[in-house]
């Protein structure tokens, strides 16, 4: 029997599985399935395996190539299932078979008597947690939380190798808001530009520019929705696990939620239709961006999701050091749309254009922040009873701090916000309201005032679900 050293902080080894791989098939080194028994073999040897795990570490392997783990000892048409993907397809979280007998299950079971946060999987003694995928929200706590990987999610970079090495195809990278910090204390987004670049990106867009322009249309809809001391709006901007909590479980608090769609998906809505061969990456600091692009009514905006600690890990792989590189910097969102990466920005850049648009407005927007699940919980069960929760405009994010305390950031929360907060002030753009860039982007579409965000027909579909 393998002692469980062996499964410990697999969370760091299954970085450096990943990284192998992207060095491998990079260079032109990963044709076949001998080429994938060879890796096998080299990721055993590393970490102290036994051939008993060598299903377990080519599921792993799998995984990180975005394919569906089989519990198989044989490669079989994995490479040829990469090459040829258009799309990583769900569940995005699996659960691997072998660990869980060598775990003492401390970890499953400290959420809420035993189950998921969201009662997405239901723990067994036996084997461990059971995915329950329609309940699931890919909040990625359980991944982050598991030491022995026995749950993991689909990583999604390997299909993207061959795009970003195609002259023919541009390919966009968009990056969220809590990206400033994640690669360094002295790294700028403009060498984060300069080295997804050279990875071959066409360019690096701010999503925080179309966390502007969302803004702008959730402070309309504030204004005309919410007129009453009765009256409360729920924003959708942003998090997915926030948006699906509600309306799985909430649905008469669904009813008050906003139509918009998240600022990443807007900007492949956007980007696509400024140039439509393009595929769009989105940049982001949690697993369950991942789901979300997957969602019917929202598919095709963006193409992949790639995290921050798999950017990190790539960049190592690739031995690209962004500390010697240029700077490629540009301003291209307001501090508002900037600090929508923690908790409170929507509602503070909401907030600063309701008041520009009606500042003697009778009906002030006084803002319900909730973070982290049991927060969310809390503000949407008080809600449902009727309860006075001191708010008529409800933010609600997924993780402890809001995005930058996603399961996939490289530095604490607090560090993280902090940072945020700083390159918010950075910008030379104080509001929404005063970006040139959304201006740019609507005249693309014959808009001239920014009214029009709400009026004309082809940009309120692309900035709202169907």
């Amino acid at each position: 029997m393998i002692t469980i050293d062996y499964y410990k902080n697999f969370q760091e080894k299954r970085m450096v599985i990943f990284g192998e791989l992207v060095l491998r098939y990079w260079n032109g080194k990963l044709n076949s399935a001998e080429d994938l028994n060879e890796l096998t073999e080299d990721i055993k040897k590393k970490f102290h395996f036994t051939d008993k795990d060598t299903s377990f570490i080519k599921d792993h392997i799998r995984l990180a190539m975005g394919l569906d783990p089989k519990g198989d000892i044989n490669f079989t048409d994995e490479l040829n299932l990469v090459r040829n993907s258009k799309e990583i397809t769900k569940p995005i979280v699996a659960k691997i078979e072998g660990p869980c007998e060598y775990c003492d299950h401390s970890k499953c079971e400290e959420n809420d008597d035993s189950k998921c946060k969201y009662d997405a999987h239901l723990y067994n003694k036996n084997k461990g947690p059971v995915i329950v995928n329609d309940k699931c929200l890919s909040c990625g706590n359980c991944v982050s939380s598991c030491d022995f990987g026995a749950l993991a999610d689909k990583i999604e970079f390997l299909p993207l190798i061959d795009l970003l090495k195609d002259d023919s195809t541009p390919v966009y990278a968009t990056v969220a808001p809590a990206v400033i910090g994640q690669f360094g204390d002295h790294i700028s987004l403009g060498q984060i530009r300069t080295a997804l670049k050279i990875l071959g990106f066409k360019d690096l867009i701010e999503v925080a520019l179309f966390a502007d322009i969302l803004t702008i249309k959730e402070a309309y809809e504030f204004t005309h929705l919410v007129n009453s001391e009765k009256d409360f709006f729920l924003t959708s901007c942003c998090c997915p696990v926030w948006f699906n909590l509600t309306r799985k479980n909430y649905p008469n608090i669904y009813d008050h939620m906003s139509p918009s769609v998240s600022p990443m998906i807007a900007s492949g809505r956007f980007l696509k239709k400024l140039y439509p061969n393009a595929k769009v990456v989105f940049i982001a600091p949690c697993i369950a961006k991942k789901s979300e692009i997957q969602e019917p009514e929202l598919k095709g905006a963006i193409d992949y999701v790639i995290n921050f600690r798999e950017l990190d890990e790539v960049f190592k792989a690739l031995n690209i050091n962004l500390k010697e590189l240029p700077g490629d910097d540009k301003d291209q969102a307001s501090f508002g749309g900037r600090i929508y990466a923690r908790t409170g920005g929507v509602s503070f850049s909401v907030k600063s254009v309701v008041n520009r648009l009606e500042p003697e407005r009778l009906v002030k927007l006084k803002s319900k922040k909730a973070d982290g699940v049991k927060s969310c919980k809390a503000v949407l069960d008080d809600l449902t009873n009727n309860r006075d929760i001191g708010g008529n405009f409800i933010e609600g994010m997924g993780c402890t701090g809001g995005c930058v305390g996603g399961p996939r950031t490289n530095i604490q929360m607090e560090k993280a916000r902090d940072m945020v907060n700083e390159f918010g002030e950075d910008s030379l753009i104080l509001t929404p309201f005063d970006n040139l860039n959304v201006m740019k982007i609507l005249k693309e579409f014959d808009i001239t005032s920014i009214d029009e965000i709400v009026e004309n027909k082809e940009i309120n579909k692309m900035l709202s679900r169907d």
